[in-house]
């Protein structure tokens, strides 16, 4: 038996996207202010990356973070962040396991993967302002 408290699960659904929002966003803008979108794209090309990536990645978490914020088809958005993440982890694998580790470590990366996963699993949550209409579980009859 499923034992969820119905009443608050849609509170801790909104806490999440609004978390993983935040976070997208927040690194989306290091890439704009700190780094510079010149920069990045050099930091991809070192990485063996097309530099265009930078940009796709730049505009993905930005558009993708603020759609999460908003609660616009947030397991679709969900969803379609994780391979972003994906590549940010695979990029910190040979730094190890702990992300304070010099030029970071796979962890957090991975740590969002599953958060963004658990985000398109429960779905938009309290205060979405367009609801993603399927779900991706199928309903027991």
């Amino acid at each position: 038996m499923i034992n969820t408290n119905t009443a608050t699960a849609p509170y801790a659904a909104l806490l999440l996207r609004l978390s993983l929002g935040v976070m997208f966003i927040a690194h989306a803008l290091l890439k704009l202010v700190v780094f510079t979108l010149p920069g990045t794209v050099r930091f991809f090309e070192s990485l063996g990356y097309p530099g265009f990536l930078a940009y796709v990645v730049f505009g993905a978490e930005l558009a993708g973070g603020a759609l999460l914020v908003l609660g616009v088809y947030t397991r679709w958005v969900s969803l379609a962040l994780i391979p972003i993440l994906i590549g940010a982890a695979l990029v910190h694998v040979p730094n190890g396991w702990v992300f304070s580790a010099p030029n970071g470590g796979w962890e957090y990366p991975v740590f969002l993967v599953v958060a963004s996963a658990v985000q398109a699993l429960l779905g938009d949550g309290a205060l979405a302002l367009r609801a993603s209409t399927a779900s991706l579980v199928r309903q027991p009859a």
